[in-house]
C-alpha cells in the first residue's frame, strides 16, 4: 500500500499508509491529524489546505480553477499550497510530502 508523510506543525512527521483513492484529507482524517476539513471535502472552504513539499508539487495534477479560488481564502497561503481534499492518492504519489499549516480560515462558521 502507498505511504505518504505529513508535517506536523510542531515538525512531527507521521509516515501513515494511502490507501489508494482517498484524499489528502481522508487520510488526515483516518490517521486522527489536525486537518479540519470543514466543508467536507465539497470544495466550498479552504480548511484542509495543505503545503506541498517542493519535489512532491510539480508531481501533482495541476489545480482546477475552483480550487485555486478557494486557496485565496487560505491561511498561511504559499507557491506549493494546495488543498487536502483535492489530492487523490494513486501510486504515483507513494511517498507523497505534505505540511499541515499553523492555522485555517474557516469562512464556514
Amino acid at each position: 500500500m502507498p505511504k505518504m508523510t505529513f508535517i506536523e506543525t510542531d515538525g512531527t512527521r507521521r509516515e501513515v499508509e494511502a490507501p489508494l483513492g482517498l484524499s489528502v484529507l481522508e487520510i488526515a482524517h483516518k490517521n486522527s491529524l489536525d486537518l479540519e476539513g470543514a466543508c467536507e471535502g465539497s470544495l466550498a472552504c479552504s480548511t484542509c489546505h495543505v503545503v506541498i513539499e517542493p519535489e512532491w508539487f510539480d508531481v501533482l495534477p495541476d489545480a482546477q480553477e475552483d480550487e485555486e479560488d478557494m486557496l485565496d481564502l487560505a491561511f498561511g497561503l504559499t507557491k506549493t499550497s494546495r488543498l487536502g481534499c483535492q489530492i487523490i492518492m494513486t501510486e504515483e504519489l507513494d511517498g507523497l510530502v505534505v505540511r499541515l499549516p499553523g492555522g485555517s480560515n474557516n469562512a464556514m462558521k
